[in-house]
């Protein structure tokens, strides 16, 4: 029996670092690049149109913009603005697609429109710029403001995310600080020393609480710029005597059917490499108490990255060998794997949205996830709907059964009513 193998969507003149998907237009937003080595790979940011043709999902690319020598290493989305985490630096862009009308939606053709296709389009003007239109759609994307925001004698922005209301947004890099900024003005309002050494996630919460986790093995919950308590792990899960973990990934997620509830997800990994791996976990937490709920064992390749479907319904994830899975959240089972699905690690996964064109672009499956890596690819893990029985159709099969049951009985011993 074959390996089981996911449909590759897209390929890119240049390695995969970061995804988002914009719910109201159903773009496809991946980014990356080579950085500033003078290698010949360029960086961009690629918005991909998503079709349903014939039952199929495809992307075809809309609009490549140009980040000129810097790679970008992590995105944000907040309606039509995107961050980008581009070396130390967090540049805001702004996208706005419209119908083109007549006959202006058949000109400044771009020749990289395939999924396979490798040959760089012509480059987006560096303020704004349209180029590919489908159907008539045209992408015109606009550089914003763009600050420091790491500080470290080696500076790296490792994580950028926005506030639910999309007023602030967070970053967090190799310095240990955190920092929140304005949007779009990226005037500085908070600076704090989070962890010693890098951060590698964090996660802002409705209700303003901000879940950063560390390369010190540590994972705090603060309000502002005070620390309101730090995540223990494994208070409900395995205890190891001389295997150290660290976090390495933190999501918020809602709780399927109840609006005001709040859970919080994260990953741990082994701290160092062993010849033997132990298992990284998956842990759900009570997003209001930061209590942990449940913990389980998602295998023994690494965990490189996480994400949480719109609904809160399932988890996503990535490994280091290139390996992609979703779990259902509520018990933390694995409903889908591919083995080494990229064969290198996977950088970034997303879910498609539940809201806006998610539903139609979906089809008759219950989710849909992307992946992108550094192999340049970008793709597409479907979730089949799962065939469930409604309770009205289960309670006529029981009464039925039992009728059946009284009716044999009776023909074998006539005297039984």
């Amino acid at each position: 029996m074959g390996r089981r193998r996911a449909p590759e969507l897209y390929r890119a003149p240049f390695p995969l670092y970061a995804l988002q998907v914009d719910p109201s237009t159903g773009l496809l937003i991946a980014a990356g690049g080579g950085g500033a080595a003078k290698t010949g790979i360029k960086n961009g940011v690629h918005f991909l149109q998503l079709e349903l043709i014939n039952g199929r999902l495809s992307a075809s690319l809309l609009h490549s913009h140009d980040t000129e020598t810097r790679a970008t290493m992590n995105l944000a989305l907040a309606g039509d603005i995107l961050a980008a985490g581009q070396d130390a630096h967090c540049q805001l862009l702004r996208f706005q697609a419209h119908q083109q009308q007549g006959n202006k939606a058949e000109k400044a053709g771009s020749k990289e429109q395939g999924p396979r296709q490798r040959k760089g389009a012509a480059p987006a003007e560096k303020k704004c710029g349209a180029e590919t239109q489908h159907e008539g759609l045209e992408l015109r994307v606009e550089n914003l403001q763009a600050v420091q925001t790491d500080f470290s004698s080696d500076p790296l922005q490792k994580v950028v995310c926005f506030k639910h209301d999309n007023t602030l947004l967070a970053t967090g890099g190799t310095d240990g600080y955190v920092r929140v900024w304005k949007v779009p003005s990226l005037e500085k309002v908070l600076e704090f020393k989070a962890h010693e050494g890098e951060i590698e996630d964090l996660a802002l919460g409705p209700d303003g609480k901000l879940v950063t986790v560390g390369r010190d093995l540590k994972a705090s919950v603060w309000q502002k710029d005070q620390l309101v308590t730090q995540l223990h792990w494994q208070e409900n899960g395995p205890t190891f005597s001389s295997t150290p973990y660290r976090y390495q990934a933190c999501r918020f997620g809602q709780v399927p059917d109840q609006p005001a509830g709040l859970r919080l997800f994260t990953v741990q990994i082994p701290h160092k490499r062993l010849r033997q791996p132990p298992p990284c976990y998956l842990t759900a937490w009570d997003g209001s108490n930061f209590l942990p709920l449940r913990t389980k064992s998602c295998g023994h390749e690494v965990v490189s990255c996480l994400d949480v479907s719109e609904s809160g319904t399932f988890l996503g994830l990535g490994t280091v060998t290139g390996s992609v899975a979703i779990y259902i959240a509520f018990s933390l089972q694995c409903l889908y794997y591919v083995r080494e699905a990229h064969g290198i690690v996977v950088t970034d996964v997303a879910f498609l949205p539940e809201k806006g064109r998610g539903p139609e672009l979906l089809g008759s499956h219950e989710t849909a996830l992307f992946s992108v890596a550094v192999d340049s690819r970008c793709q597409l893990h479907l979730l089949p709907s799962r065939r469930s029985v409604p309770v009205w159709l289960l309670l006529l099969l029981c009464v039925g059964l039992i009728i059946v049951t009284i009716l044999l009985l009776q023909s074998a011993f006539p005297g039984f009513l």
